[in-house]
């Protein structure tokens, strides 16, 4: 399983690039206003970062942006992801799974430019973004589990529907929240999970973990020093 960073801050992003073997950012609105700074701003700065660390390609290190959410046309979207796209070979652009959003993924991606439709919600969304060729699916189970819906259920059914229908689009599971979930879908077979560097650091640890670490000083401070 490939982990992403969802972030729009640079130094979260370098640190756990260096640190987690991240293979990969996706960034939405709210992540960037989080980061303090302009959209177009944040686009230059990861694509400058990319081309210093030498990982320029998206098979090295793919990053998701996703452009103006106003933009309900889909030839407004197009015009609008193909500015973004040109900052960075890394750059995959993000389009709400509707359908002048669809409509727009599977233009973009004849013109070579690569795809991630978000905010989907169910098998019957993630569908045509396989049977289009999007490289990327993000559905979201955060918001699904805080509202009562079973995610494992869904995500396993799109799993199965790609796996069946033998789509190359990659599956993200968006909105990871602890380290049980990225556990569950890591053992369903997703390909990539993407949460938060926060989610991540809470994952490495667990109490057991520092209880034992905890019993083993003990040990070594209680042993006999030549």
């Amino acid at each position: 399983m490939k982990y992403f960073l969802d972030s729009a801050k640079l130094d979260e992003i370098k640190y756990a690039y260096e640190n987690f073997c991240i293979d990969g950012v996706t960034t939405n609105p709210k992540h960037i206003q989080l980061s303090g700074k302009p959209f177009m701003q944040v686009v230059k700065d990861v694509a400058a970062w990319i081309k210093e660390e030498g990982i320029e390609g998206m098979d090295k290190f793919p990053v998701s942006f996703e452009i103006n959410p106003h933009h309900d046309k889909w030839e407004d979207i197009v015009e609008a992801a193909k500015e973004v796209a040109s900052y960075s070979p890394n750059y995959v652009i993000k389009l709400p799974c509707t359908e002048q959003g669809l409509i727009a993924a599977k233009k973009l991606e004849k013109m070579g430019i690569r795809t991630n439709v978000t905010l989907v919600f169910s098998p019957s969304q993630a569908i045509p973004v396989g049977k289009l060729g999007a490289k990327f699916v993000s559905p979201f189970v955060g918001w699904k589990e805080n509202s009562g819906d079973n995610s494992i259920d869904y995500i396993s059914d799109i799993i199965d529907i790609y796996r069946n229908y033998g789509f190359d689009t990659e599956i993200i599971v968006a909105a990871v929240r602890n380290g049980k979930q990225i556990g569950d879908f890591a053992a369903l077979g997703a390909d990539i999970v993407t949460c938060g560097l926060d989610v991540y650091k809470a994952s490495f640890e667990h109490p057991f973990t520092a209880y034992g670490l905890g019993v083993f000083r003990n040990a070594w401070d209680g042993t006999a020093k030549e």
